[in-house]
């Protein structure tokens, strides 16, 4: 793939479609992980559209995690994401970034949040955003209510397992839960 023009790259051209096969292979394999270790009290709300920050919402007991997700090829250039400050409102919002093989296997997944229960750290000094096309005259205009936050702010996660902590605390005692 390397041999590709950007225009020809299906993972440039079909970017969204992309996006929506990973959010619903770790929606898919979330819920999985969560049945073999005896948790079956997980909610799962899509949101509509990105209005509030968030792709996805997923809640257990008292613990309630609006996650916005990101996809990355693995060795792509990509280095920063844009992040609604809305998301910062929400009671325990995170950002999963999902690091994937050109043939959408995951390869690791890229953190940034807190605790369960805690919020997402605070974005609001990081650059401001700029949207991704340009006007007319080719200027990108500012996304005051976006920030660009660095590869290097975010958590190298080598497994499913370790995420689902991230996102729930421990679930080792889940059974009969």
């Amino acid at each position: 793939m390397d041999d590709l023009t950007e225009e020809a790259n299906p993972h440039f051209i079909h970017s969204t479609l992309r996006e929506r096969i990973v959010e619903h292979v770790f929606v898919g394999e979330a819920l999985r992980r969560l049945w073999q270790l005896g948790v079956t009290d997980v909610e799962v709300l899509r949101s509509e559209f990105d209005a509030g920050g968030y792709d996805l919402v997923m809640a257990r007991r008292r613990v309630t995690r609006h996650i916005q997700f990101k996809t990355k090829i693995v060795g792509g250039k990509t280095d920063e994401v844009k992040i609604s400050l809305k998301l910062m409102e929400k009671p325990s919002g995170c950002v999963i970034w999902i690091v994937v093989t050109p043939d959408l296997l995951f390869d690791h997944y890229l953190w940034f949040g807190a605790g369960p229960g805690e919020p997402l750290p605070d974005i609001s000094p990081f650059a401001v955003a700029k949207h991704s096309k340009g006007t007319a005259e080719g200027e990108k205009s500012e996304r005051p209510n976006h920030r660009k936050v660095r590869i290097s702010r975010f958590e190298k996660v080598a497994s499913l397992d370790e995420i689902l902590l991230r996102l729930f605390g421990d679930l080792a005692n889940a059974k009969g839960a």
